[in-house]
């Protein structure tokens, strides 16, 4: 070890406190929850109310709507807010009372005598599959196989987001040592996936189902090169069973109109900041 590196060492304090950490999204992270001002959400003039960005989370929901409407569930129209997490408005205390989490996306249900809200993208896909009675297989077997990976996808993609994403794409310096550990997670997770795919169609079964619209957001578009431009230095090439599937998903119709949802970045065709009506995706 250099007299350097001696020096970079960090020695963690007896207690913590918060310090600038610099990097993407730096000015929107805190230690506590709660709103930060007050202004409340938006409401349109369709029971279900969606407020969102198309973040691989984001785009789970938008991508099932999508799929309802497809399939004439006309219960499904929808309105989808953005909210744009750069500059702190999922901390209004609307988005707050929606999700006490501050998280998108959110959904507020309001077809009942009250407005539910549900709220991390795992639930809101269950509940739509269920109120909708579709992409939710009902017999136990198919429905706790589509489970199992539901919430695979909802456990393991922090790994991929928080870790690798973060120390890869967005950190301001680079460190060998976290990025190193996350590579090697996100790829772990990959042969998981690919190895699966080597042997059903869609990740539970011959159907296609929430578990797919859930983990295609991350790890097909991660193989797509569509996630933190990493496709080389991940080697997706040698997943040929998740590529196989992530194309086939991809050329869905309504996943890409869901796509273009709360989208702000990427090719101007393929923004649609809000949606309020089938004809704002064209």
């Amino acid at each position: 070890m250099t007299d350097q590196q001696k020096h970079d060492v960090y020695e963690p304090p007896k207690v913590w406190t918060p310090t600038a950490s610099g990097g993407n999204f730096a000015n929107i992270n805190r230690p506590v929850a709660g709103a930060t001002h007050e202004q409340e959400l938006p409401v349109g003039k369709h029971p279900l109310q969606l407020y969102s960005l198309a973040t691989p989370n984001g785009v789970k929901v938008t991508i099932l709507l999508e799929e309802l409407l497809a399939l004439g569930h006309s219960g499904a129209e929808y309105d989808a807010w953005l909210i744009k997490i750069n500059e702190g408005a999922q901390f209004s205390s609307g988005f707050v009372a929606a999700n006490p989490n501050s998280k998108i996306p959110a959904l507020v249900d309001r077809s009942g005598d009250k407005p539910l809200r549900v709220f991390e993208s795992g639930s809101i896909l269950v509940y739509l599959a269920e109120k909708f009675g579709a992409f939710l297989p009902k017999h136990i077997a198919a429905r706790t196989e589509t489970m199992n990976w539901l919430f695979w996808q909802m456990g393991s993609a922090p790994f991929v987001g928080g870790g690798f994403g973060h120390f890869y794409a967005y950190a301001p310096e680079k460190y060998e040592y976290p990025i190193n550990r996350y590579a090697m997670e996100t790829k772990r997770q990959l042969d998981v996936l690919d190895r699966q795919l080597a042997e059903h169609r869609y990740v539970a079964g011959d159907e296609y189902t929430i578990a797919d619209m859930a983990i295609w957001p991350w790890y097909g578009q991660l193989v797509q090169g569509h996630l933190y431009n990493a496709g080389e230095f991940l080697s997706v090439h040698e997943y040929k069973h998740v590529r196989r599937w992530a194309d086939e998903i991809a050329a869905r119709p309504a996943v890409i109109r869901g796509r273009k949802v709360n989208r702000v970045f990427g090719k101007p065709e393929d923004q649609v900041p809000e949606r309020h009506d089938a004809s704002d995706l064209g």
